[in-house]
């Protein structure tokens, strides 16, 4: 049997990888900048983390969620410390788009709407409503056409309070940064005006933090920044350094109620010790404080190089901006220099999504890589 052939795939076939690095079948070693899109936050095959899995899945690996787990309650209290999100209770799943899939679902409960407000270059994952409400027709089947979805501009308070206005909005979901649309971010003014009118209207306010929390930005989640309180957060990717885990946050506003929300696997013994144990090394590492010093020397060592047009983004989650695709740079990039980076929805943007352990020395790598490049 063949594979559903829907990944162009480069070719390369890691069979190992060490924290910052990927080895290859030949043992090419390759600088990982990319994370498996912002999946690696405390480094490949972290000695903490493999011990921790491997201690769980050795005692228990799996029961439902039909019995007490408290890993379960050790994960949310410990994400409690670390992100201040203290009003707010966590129901655990699988993906990112699971996580924004319940988060719409639970939105509709909450205030009995219908209709979702999206922005223009959003990606919320691949699934029934969470796909309708990402901006790329290519990937909305006629099934999930039927969602109610209005796209709006990133950015247009106007427009949104008169969607808002008609009263048949459940919830306005948003990336604070866009990952898959370009590292693209609005204002201040936006941001908290989204959450005023989502009060003022009864809407519920989604942070999709998906790509951009657990601390990639250098704060723990991209909404904090801004004085914003979103009823809903969700949450996937660097949250299990490779093991697939997804979760919601959700304000105590919104009611708990038995049937409500539910998943055979989500929350498992081996997902809540992977995630538990990637809080665990982000702290013991002080990894946030090295976001911030190592954006900081990334930022510098770019404008050194003058076919860079713009930096986005913030923390580790940033992207290069040139006045020419980066298609062919970063097949470059991965097969004469050894270093994976990612593309994005702008065909003239590199994403650079490391995981947090990344140090100096692998940022010169990569100008040093990028100025060869380029001046080929």
């Amino acid at each position: 049997m063949s594979l559903f052939n829907v990944y162009p795939l480069f070719d390369i076939t890691p069979v190992k990888a060490k924290d910052v690095y990927v080895f290859d079948e030949n043992n090419t070693k390759y600088l990982d900048l990319y994370g498996g899109h912002a999946v690696i936050s405390i480094g490949h095959s972290h000695p903490k983390y493999v011990a921790a899995i491997s201690e769980q899945v050795s005692k228990l690996g799996f029961y439902s969620n039909s019995i007490q787990n408290p890993l379960q309650k050790a994960l949310a209290e410990k994400l409690v410390s670390f992100s201040s999100c203290k009003d707010y209770e966590l129901f655990l799943c699988n993906s990112g788009a699971e996580a924004n899939e319940n988060a719409l679902k639970l939105a509709s409960f909450h205030n009995q709407k219908k209709k979702v407000i999206a922005f223009k270059n959003g990606f919320h994952g691949r699934t029934s409503a969470a796909v309708a409400a990402t901006d790329n027709a290519k990937i909305i089947a006629p099934i999930n056409a039927q969602q109610e979805v209005e796209i709006l501009e990133l950015g247009d308070l106007v427009a949104l309070e008169k969607a808002l206005a008609k009263n048949d909005v459940c919830a306005v979901i948003i990336e604070c940064i866009q990952g898959v649309g370009g590292l693209d971010e609005s204002n201040t003014d936006f941001y908290e005006g989204v959450d005023l009118l989502c009060k003022k209207y009864n809407t519920c306010f989604i942070a999709d933090e998906v790509q951009s929390g657990f601390g990639r930005t250098g704060d723990f989640f991209a909404f904090q920044k801004y004085n914003v309180t979103p009823d809903i957060i969700s949450i996937a990717k660097g949250m299990g350094n490779g093991f697939p885990i997804g979760g919601i946050l959700i304000h105590k506003n919104i009611k708990a109620s038995y049937g409500l929300l539910g998943t055979t696997f989500g929350g498992n013994h081996l997902a809540s010790v992977a995630s538990l144990t990637v809080l665990e090394v982000i702290e013991e590492e002080n990894l946030m404080k090295n976001v911030k010093e190592i954006s900081a020397y990334f930022l510098e060592k770019a404008k050194e190089i003058s076919e860079i047009k713009n930096i986005k983004g913030r923390g580790l989650m940033l992207g290069l901006e040139f006045d020419f695709p980066i298609a062919e740079l970063r097949k470059k990039l991965i097969f004469n220099q050894q270093i994976f980076t990612g593309s994005a929805k702008n065909p003239n943007l590199l994403r650079i999504l490391p995981p947090l352990t990344i140090k100096k020395e692998h940022v010169n790598a990569f100008f040093n890589a990028l100025k060869i490049e380029l001046s080929c």
